[in-house]
């Protein structure tokens, strides 16, 4: 059976295309073989599962541990209700593992202590005598403890774990080896549902475990390893350094990004052109399918739930992508801390939030546009904005945008233009575009706070920058990294909105000639 791209649950060497981790691994080998408790979490499909797995499969080769692998997954909340549900579930857990992987005499010692087990107390003392049993050490890995993350019987069990743990470390108790909690939270950073009166003996109750820093995106390096593999083991080629380039561009190395743009090529793009050869092209078409809103994964629909479901997240983001707002980054902010816990938010080179991938981006960037319903009188006639050739015309466009502003706002919109105006735009733009056109943001860090929306029509490509007036100092600067951007994109022509919140501002319209560029200026 030939080997596909996976896009869903565990990735599983011999049946599918995946990228090389093995010194990804060898990192989290070398916190299993120190004896360290961590856990892993990252963002939902972001590998979790796959590097247990893999994990799993490198402990086994080294016959000096024995690996007991549960999941919280699908086992329900009664086992939640009360401890002696909690440990004697637990417990039974453990026994049903090892019978499976036919660890016959460790199973017969579970089942015939399983009876006795009603407290933490017992499962602790459980826990001792079957580590002495054992003839290897005991790795302990529990996957999808966001489940029962917030439950206090939950955090009695990692309680017991780092209570164990220390003991161990004095030489006076016996515990598992290493314990290997997945999840997309930090346990050592949850809001606890715990009651006052269980506040001292649970405050924190993983805060023995070691930090887990391995990168688990995936380097454009990486990413050829994937790449390399697949075209060895198929009859089509490419330019692997290039494509692997542009797949980081796009994803910035998010395993489930990086693998499901490789499968819309293989299994969609490719068929369609019946050609042998990935182009850049066709990674601009997987883009284009994927940020698609009619196209949902279960990722997308996570990322605009979590969105949606949380009004401060919502607003941070909706700043950051849409006004071009500068935040620094820092996980000490709860809101920031969500946003990366979730994957939403990344820091950038500078120190600054910046959303994570380009794919998140666009996808963020419609969601919160389709928010913005426009009215009749924004929503013109599109062949009054094409020309002969087929190309945008622009002009004529935020002319008619100018217009609308004047005859619809007021200063007493002040504050809702401050914060909307941008939106406002976009929403205009939209419909225009529609069919024809795509869209995408590119921030500038820059002393306007202004945007750039790189615009594909057609063949034809365009930069537009919104910016707030700031006075003619900035307005100057502006031109001038204006002017440098323009040179990466090797054009000649801009197109600038203004947006002025003075009382005494103007309604004009300006062409500005500066250096060898071609400026069209709209103030509103």
């Amino acid at each position: 059976m030939r080997k596909r791209f996976n896009d869903t649950g565990l990735c599983i060497p011999n049946k599918h295309f995946m990228v090389d981790t093995s010194a990804k691994i060898e990192k989290v080998m070398d916190l299993v073989e120190n004896g360290e408790y961590f856990t892993i979490n990252r963002p939902r499909q972001f590998g979790k599962t796959t590097t247990a797995f893999l994990l799993y499969e490198n402990l086994q080769i080294q016959k000096e541990y024995l690996i007991i692998d549960l999941s919280f997954e699908g086992i329900g909340d009664r086992i939640f209700e009360e401890e002696k549900n909690i440990t004697f579930g637990f417990w039974q857990m453990i026994s049903k593992r090892l019978e499976l992987a036919t660890e016959e005499e460790l199973h017969t010692i579970c089942e015939m202590l399983l009876p006795q087990i009603q407290s933490f107390k017992h499962l602790s003392e459980s826990i001792t005598t079957l580590v002495q049993k054992s003839q290897r050490k005991i790795i302990l890995l529990i996957d999808e403890v966001d489940k029962s993350s917030n439950n206090i019987l939950f955090l009695h069990l990692l309680g017991m774990f780092r209570d164990k743990y220390l003991l161990q470390n004095r030489g006076i108790d016996k515990s598992f080896h290493s314990v290997i909690l997945l999840g997309v939270h930090d346990i050592k950073n949850l809001k606890r549902k715990i009651r006052p009166e269980d506040a001292h003996s649970l405050n924190s109750p993983w805060n023995i475990a070691a930090d887990f820093t391995v990168d688990m995106s995936f380097s454009a390096t990486e990413i050829q390893t994937m790449l390399k593999q697949y075209a060895e083991e198929t009859d089509i080629s490419m330019n692997i350094p290039e494509i692997a380039e542009k797949i980081y561009y796009y994803t910035s190395g998010y395993p489930y990004l990086v693998s499901k743009m490789c499968k819309v090529i293989d299994e969609i793009i490719l068929p369609k052109t019946q050609k042998k050869h990935w182009t850049l092209e066709n990674l601009e078409e997987s883009f284009r399918y994927l940020v698609n809103p009619n196209h949902t994964t279960t990722l997308f629909d996570d990322l605009a739930k979590n969105l949606n479901n949380n009004s401060d997240l919502y607003d941070l983001v909706f700043d950051i992508v849409i006004n071009g707002d500068k935040k620094k980054f820092n996980l000490y902010n709860p809101t920031i801390g969500l946003a990366a816990t979730y994957g939403i938010l990344s820091v950038d080179e500078s120190g600054f939030c910046e959303v994570h991938n380009r794919i998140f981006e666009k996808i963020v960037y419609d969601m919160m546009l389709s928010k913005e319903e426009t009215s009749k009188k924004q929503v013109l006639e599109r062949s009054l904005y094409e020309g002969e050739n087929g190309e945008l015309l622009l002009k004529p466009a935020l002319i008619a945008f100018q217009n609308f502003m004047r005859e619809n706002h007021s200063q007493k919109d002040l504050s809702f233009l401050e914060r909307e105006g941008r939106l406002l735009f976009l929403s205009f733009l939209k419909p225009i575009l529609n069919g024809k056109g795509f869209d995408f943001k590119e921030p500038v860090v820059g002393d306007e706070r202004r945007v750039d929306i790189v615009i594909t029509y057609l063949q034809h490509k365009y930069v537009l920058e919104l910016k707030r007036w700031q006075g003619e100092r900035y307005h100057e600067k502006g031109l001038q990294q204006l002017s440098d951007y323009l040179d990466l994109h090797q054009l000649k022509e801009d197109f600038l909105l203004i947006y002025d919140f003075r009382k005494t501002k103007e309604y004009k319209i300006e062409d500005i000639k500066f250096q060898d560029k071609e400026i069209f200026a709209v103030w509103v």
